[in-house]
């Protein structure tokens, strides 16, 4: 069976893992994250939660890659550096994973753009 939380702790829960990232990164990388093609900076306040979805805010929506390869997986870490969010999925546009980009292959240099971030509450 599967476990069901109240509104009210996955509010908390991703209140609480929305804090514990703020000014942390979201690094998008190869498979297993064996090359980190581009790093995105979180925001000061790390952005906001509405019931069980944290809308993560970025400092900047767009940055340079600093890596070529094909964009297969992304980690969330703190602004220390440690990475708590883990095992993210990254797709083209359609593929459902859990970031989406309009093409997943980067080239060193070039403008990767996030234009949205949500992670929910399982």
């Amino acid at each position: 069976m599967a476990v069901i939380y109240a509104a009210s702790v996955k509010t908390a829960r991703m209140t609480a893992t929305r804090d514990a990232l703020a000014n942390g990164t979201i690094e998008i990388g190869t498979t297993g994250m064996g090359t980190v093609l581009a790093t995105f900076g979180l925001s000061g306040t790390g952005g906001t939660v509405s019931g069980d979805t944290w809308t993560i805010a970025l400092d900047a929506g767009t940055v340079n890659a600093t890596a070529s390869g094909i964009a297969a997986a992304a980690q969330i870490k703190t602004s220390g550096g440690t990475a708590v969010i883990t095992g993210l999925t990254v797709t083209e546009t359609g593929g459902g994973g859990d970031v989406v980009f309009d093409n997943t292959d980067i080239n060193s240099g070039q403008n990767v753009t996030l234009s949205s971030v949500q992670i929910v509450h399982a």
